[in-house]
């Protein structure tokens, strides 16, 4: 195939090196692409945001995960592409180069903290990959995209967004884009075969590490009869440590209790400074272009000006002290099926509705006033996370999902994966968290109860 980038992957002059000991192949035109406005911001802006605060270590950027994502495209690239006289048809060529261009640019859109104010899911603030659709038909990343590229705008965004791949490609999608968007977004893509490992590199902790990710690019095929990855049986295993590590970091490190608490509490701030109540509401869409220390120093001038509750938020994650919330409840599928289910997926606006008639029971069972917005119902996002179960393509050439040949996946394939690993908690101040301790063990369960039922009522 006449790419240049994949003659790069075991010689060439050019290098950027990332963590662990990774050298990035680098042609001249993925330099313009890296050089430009919107990439160098991504230097700026952390991969893991608020899990720093559990994990110091984890103050990688998204630039040099986006850089780890295109290394590992390359290597899938040079995988899966079929030899002979298609390695040269124009079409094959075009998409093939999309998914190097997408793999660069998929988190582009990206503002600091992008992802848990993604999951609130507020009116007026576009998603990160509108974000880089905009940016991929003007300003810099469009330039070197028409002036070297053999790609349009419309290929690399056909394979960041599948599900809009006939609106980008004109009612007549491609089977290679097809393909090499299951490539980037999949059960198993070059975007997880990054993010787990270098996530776990810098939290410290071996969980996203623990499987053999040369062993899952040297299994991978392309599916016998439908345009999407698949995996040949004999990288069975690796892949199912690869689901298995992904179960494990979500458990212990993205939905670690404390983490969850510092980001209940950024989301609660950034709700209550949209809302007009009091003084000017704030439009997070006109700070979606700063870098990180930019945007928090906004939000804390913002609080400041709010006061209260607001202010306090704030000062706990971005003060000179950290003082997160502290958990009063947990509820996961085990242990509090009916809570999960009665509180997982629902609109953001509906849980801060719902934390106020909570915060009235505690404030009357305790004795004193608990302000609402201090009383934080974190729970599951309306989105799922993608499915987990890949194509098996087994030594008879027969196609099984990754669920019906591994007992390990099977469980968490036929039980929602988000079910397990993201769990319901409510977060209250330390102090009436002590307090809470002396109420019988089942008073939070009954004013959850209560405060659904006039939330909904409220709400009809």
């Amino acid at each position: 195939m006449c790419v240049p980038e994949l003659h790069l992957m075991d010689r060439g002059p050019s290098r950027l090196r990332i963590p662990p000991a990774i050298d990035v192949p680098v042609s001249p035109r993925v330099q313009r692409l890296i050089d430009t406005a919107p990439m160098r911001r991504l230097a700026s802006i952390s991969q893991l945001g608020l899990v720093a605060m559990v994990y110091p270590g984890a103050m990688h950027s998204r630039l040099e995960h986006s850089l780890g994502v295109y290394t590992w495209a390359l290597r899938v690239l040079n995988q899966v592409s079929e030899p002979g006289p298609s390695a040269h048809n124009v079409d094959d060529l075009r998409a093939s180069e999309a998914f190097i261009v997408a793999s660069l640019v998929h988190d582009a859109g990206h503002w600091p903290f992008c992802h848990p104010i993604e999951d609130m899911g507020q009116s007026g603030m576009p998603r990160h990959e509108e974000r880089v659709d905009a940016m991929l038909r003007s300003g810099p990343l469009a330039e070197v995209l028409h002036a070297e590229w053999a790609c349009t705008a419309d290929d690399v965004m056909a394979i960041l967004c599948p599900k809009k791949i006939e609106q980008y490609l004109n009612l007549t999608p491609s089977k290679q884009i097809a393909f090499y968007a299951s490539c980037l977004s999949g059960p198993i893509d070059v975007d997880k075969l990054d993010y787990l490992q270098r996530d776990s590199l810098h939290a410290g902790v071996p969980y996203g590490r623990n499987f053999d990710p040369m062993r899952i690019i040297a299994s991978l095929v392309r599916h016998p009869h439908r345009p999407k990855l698949a995996i040949h049986e004999k990288g069975r295993t690796a892949a199912e440590m690869m689901v298995f590590g992904r179960y494990v970091m979500f458990s212990e490190v993205y939905w670690h209790h404390t983490v969850r608490s510092a980001t209940a509490m950024l989301q609660r701030a950034v709700h209550e400074l949209q809302q007009p109540t009091r003084g000017k509401a704030i439009d997070f869409a006109e700070w979606m272009d700063l870098g990180e220390a930019a945007w928090v120093s906004r939000l804390v001038d913002a609080a400041e000006q709010r006061g209260d509750s607001v202010q306090r938020l704030v000062k706990g994650l971005f003060g000179p002290t950290r003082k997160l919330l502290k958990r009063a409840a947990e509820f996961n599928v085990e242990s509090g099926e009916d809570m999960h289910q009665m509180l997982a997926r629902r609109p953001y606006w509906w849980l801060a509705s719902c934390s106020r008639p909570l915060a009235s029971s505690i404030s009357d069972a305790i004795g004193k006033t608990v302000e609402p917005e201090l009383v934080l119902i974190d729970a599951p996002p309306v989105k799922l996370e993608v499915d987990i179960n890949i194509d098996i393509v087994l030594r008879s050439g027969d196609v099984a999902t990754l669920g019906d040949v591994s007992p390990v996946a099977s469980v968490l394939a036929n039980r929602q994966f988000d079910n397990h690993v993201k769990r319901v908690r409510v977060f209250v101040p330390e102090w009436v968290r002590d307090r809470l301790a002396a109420q019988p063990e089942d008073s939070m369960r009954q004013w959850l109860v209560s405060a659904v039922a006039e939330t909904e009522k409220q709400w009809v």
